[in-house]
């Protein structure tokens, strides 16, 4: 009997050695899949049909894209060992490239970060939004990644130490720490507008179910867009610059590998692109720093 592709999605969420926060963000990952395609039987699911479900993710980064695809591609490796399936429909399937009119890259030279201007104002537009304030809080005080806070449960964060685990790329596990702000948001976001009968940090109500669920990659997302588009100052600001603007402000505060170590990088030099940002950003503050004395001068 041919297995659907739903119940393989669980035999390979469900695998012996895979940490519980692999197997959360996973499943983020393949969900929307799975609304689509999850009733199908595996074995009819083909490349055509793939191929035109990862063309409509347009609202991912170029890197986001490339693990959706990577995850897929782990899926349906493991149908094909499993016997569900006679040939991977996807094998060799080259990932999209980066698009250069948004700002994309193959490497993160071009290291996207906000402004203490910048950050000021996002701050001041969710101030209303106690679940996008707290979420906003978390990624820019810890560094971590959307999918490794949006697979955090409640149990699993120390607010009294403020602090809170997650298993990264390379199935590594490390500790993030956050500040007393971020500490101060998280609480006033759960007292007052978190779902207490689920186990995610980040709760969802569904508009027309009512069914209370993880928040998902695409509502932080659409919430994201609604909050920051009409902001002039923060046009073209993506969630994961707020990750790239937390190593920015500790680049050079603390030892390199002390910094790799906190923002979960495999390779040091992922990290040692963070010293020519900053780099930049003194050449900004110096020119800054001379118009204020000719200013003062005049």
């Amino acid at each position: 009997m041919s297995q659907t592709l739903a119940a393989v999605t669980t035999l390979f969420l469900d695998r012996q050695g895979l940490a519980k926060s692999t197997q959360r963000s996973y499943e983020l990952t393949l969900l929307p899949l799975l609304k689509l395609y999850g009733h199908w039987p595996i074995e009819i699911l083909d490349r055509q049909e793939i191929v035109a479900y990862l063309d409509g993710l347009t609202h991912l980064s170029y890197t986001t894209h490339r693990r959706h695809q990577a995850i897929l591609q782990s899926l349906l490796n493991f149908a094909l060992e499993n016997g569900d399936i006679q040939s991977n429909p996807i094998a060799n399937l080259k990932q999209r490239k980066p698009e250069r009119e948004k700002d994309e890259h193959s490497t993160d030279q071009a290291i996207r970060y906000l402004t203490p201007q910048q950050l000021q104002r996002l701050y001041q537009v969710v101030t209303k939004d106690r679940r996008m304030n707290a979420l906003i809080h978390l990624l820019h005080r810890s560094g971590a990644r959307i999918s490794e806070v949006l697979a955090l449960d409640l149990e699993t964060v120390n607010l009294q130490e403020q602090k809170f685990q997650v298993i990264g790329k390379g199935n590594k596990q490390r500790w993030c720490y956050f500040s007393a702000d971020a500490a101060e948001a998280l609480e006033k976001y759960c007292r007052n507008e978190r779902h207490g009968n689920h186990p995610a940090l980040f709760t969802a109500e569904h508009r027309f179910s009512a069914e209370i669920t993880r928040m998902s990659y695409h509502t932080a997302y659409h919430h994201w867009v609604q909050l920051t588009r009409p902001i002039p100052e923060l046009e073209g600001i993506r969630l994961h610059d707020l990750r790239h603007t937390f190593a920015t402000e500790r680049v050079g505060l603390m030892g390199i590998e002390e910094l790799r170590a906190l923002m979960g990088h495999e390779k040091i030099q992922t990290t040692l692109r963070y010293q020519k940002v900053t780099s930049g950003r003194a050449e900004m503050v110096a020119h800054q720093a001379l118009d204020l004395l000719i200013q003062s001068s005049e």
